[in-house]
């Protein structure tokens, strides 16, 4: 299930599986605006995510989660913006859908990044 609400900070960092799920979410929600032919960052990120995730601290978790929460929340605001063309009986225009693709991979990537630096 994709879910692209923003949520309440926890009080604990984020475990594995909820960032993962994050991440998930975003690439999928890339997937659809791309058309279904993107992947976002490399397809093996959860596998080096999962490898890199309990080394990477409780500094960096804590850095990873507000990031990504930040970044489902644009996403979120990207599609939905999107979304309301489409549903005025208009077609988004092509650059706007491109420029959003390409934001959200810069994003993925460098979110990605903060566990795996």
């Amino acid at each position: 299930m994709l879910h692209l609400i923003p949520q309440a900070q926890p009080e604990e960092p984020l475990d594995y599986d909820e960032a993962v799920s994050r991440l998930a979410s975003v690439r999928h929600a890339l997937r659809l605006v791309d058309g279904g032919f993107s992947e976002g960052p490399a397809h093996d990120l959860d596998d080096r995510l999962a490898r890199a995730w309990d080394e990477a601290g409780e500094a960096r978790q804590r850095w990873f989660e507000r990031r990504s929460g930040r970044l489902v929340g644009q996403t979120a605001a990207g599609i939905e913006a999107l979304l309301g063309v489409r549903h005025e009986g208009r077609e988004p225009h092509a650059q706007a859908s491109r420029t959003l693709v390409d934001e959200i991979r810069r994003e993925l990537r460098d979110v990605a990044g903060i566990v795996l630096a």
